[in-house]
This record gives structure tokens, C-alpha cells and sequence, in this order.
């Protein structure tokens, strides 16, 4: 039975923007994802007393950004139970929900990857799905633990096809993904200082309007 492909994209989101859509879209094509699953993060256990808006209006914009685009989906699973916020804990409830039927990825970018050691169980969560760690191109990975990493970022679509093909055992897949290069920081700057032209560029132009109607990110 050929498995459905599912890559979790995991995030506080505050606000989603061009960038992460990027990401997403070009993780879809080159893995052959039938679904990218957002998942805006209730309380990041690194984040906790950050300021971070609400969980309502993350997922009001995650839905506005996503809402063109028939393979983008958004689980609100980190939202509902906010006491199990780590990622093994949403990807081992993910792969209870959705069944067999589905071959989960896990994505996550270079600067998690650097920290994989310091998160929950990361041993077992490199056992339950295989991850795809996507950073700049130019930018330098290292192979941190003792697990299979296939470096994807010099192969054809073909080439990644083929390795894909093998799904006995997870594995970490190297890419260079990202190539708009947006802060989520100076974007709520550019929302206090309510420039609208600057923030549209940056973001889709629904989310850049609901910004504006509710007057985020203000104060």
C-alpha cells in the first residue's frame, strides 16, 4: 500500500507570512507531500512569557493564509491540549489519528536541528517520523546524531523520488528551502509603526488587512 505523505510544519506563526508559505510550498513539490499540516503552537515551552498573541488570532490568519491552497491544512491539536506542547507529543498524536495510512515528516528549520538534542524524547521522535530540516541555501548542517541523514539539497526531483521510495526506516532529509528571508520580529514592528505597504509585501495581503482591521501587534 503506497502511504499518503504528511509533513507537520510547526510554529508559533505570529504572523504567518510569506516566507513560511514558501517553505511549505517548496517542501510539498520537492517531497511529493498530498498534505502540508500547519500546527500554531498553544505556548512554546521556549517561549513562555514572550508576549505571543492569541491563540484565536493565529489561527484566524493561518486559516486566511492557507485557505487557496487545497493541500495546506491546519490542526488545532497543540491548541486544544496546551499541557502537551512537545513535538514528540503532537506528532505520536498525529500518527494515532491519521492511521498507517500516512507517512508523517516533521519539519523543523537548521536552527532546531542545532538544538535537537535538548528537546523531549528527541530520540524517539527521530523513531517515529522521518524529519526534514530545511535551511538557507549556502547555509552549513551538521549531522549531529546517530541517524540516517540524506543531504537533498543537490538533488534532482527525480533523484529525491527515489530515495523517498524507501520508507522502512525514518530518516533526516537535508533542504535548502528557504529563500525569503522575513523576521516575524520586524514584522510586528512594521505593524506598530502601522506600515501597511511595507507589511503587504511581506505577508498575504488577507492577513496583512487583518492585521490592520484589529490593529495587532500595536501595543
Amino acid at each position: 500500500m503506497v502511504r499518503r505523505r504528511a509533513a507537520i510544519y510547526g510554529g508559533t506563526f505570529d504572523p504567518v507570512h510569506n516566507g513560511h508559505l514558501e517553505v511549505a510550498r517548496r517542501v510539498r513539490e520537492l517531497f511529493e507531500l498530498d498534505e502540508v499540516i500547519f500546527v500554531p503552537a498553544c505556548v512554546p515551552p521556549h517561549k513562555r512569557g514572550a508576549g505571543i498573541s492569541s491563540a484565536f488570532h493565529r489561527y484566524a490568519m493561518l486559516a486566511l493564509a492557507t485557505q487557496d491552497d487545497e493541500r495546506f491544512r491546519i490542526s488545532t491539536i497543540e491548541l486544544d491540549e496546551p499541557n502537551r506542547p512537545y513535538a514528540v507529543d503532537t506528532v505520536s498524536r498525529l500518527q494515532d489519528k491519521l492511521g498507517s495510512s500516512h507517512r508523517l515528516f516533521f519539519l523543523i528549520g537548521a536552527d532546531s536541528w542545532a538544538e535537537i538534542e535538548t528537546w523531549r524524547e528527541w530520540q524517539r521522535l527521530l523513531k517515529i517520523c522521518d524529519l526534514i530540516v530545511v535551511t538557507r541555501p549556502g547555509y552549513s548542517l551538521t549531522e549531529r546524531v546517530a541517524v540516517e541523514v540524506i543531504d537533498v539539497r543537490t538533488k534532482s526531483r527525480k533523484e529525491i523520488a527515489a530515495v523517498l521510495d524507501d520508507d522502512k526506516t525514518p530518516r533526516v532529509y537535508f533542504t535548502d528551502g528557504a529563500r525569503v528571508d522575513i523576521s516575524a520580529t520586524a514584522l510586528r514592528a512594521l505593524a506598530r509603526s502601522n506600515d501597511r505597504e511595507a507589511l503587504q509585501k511581506a505577508l498575504p495581503r488577507t492577513v496583512a488587512n487583518y492585521i490592520a482591521k484589529y490593529e495587532l501587534y500595536r501595543n
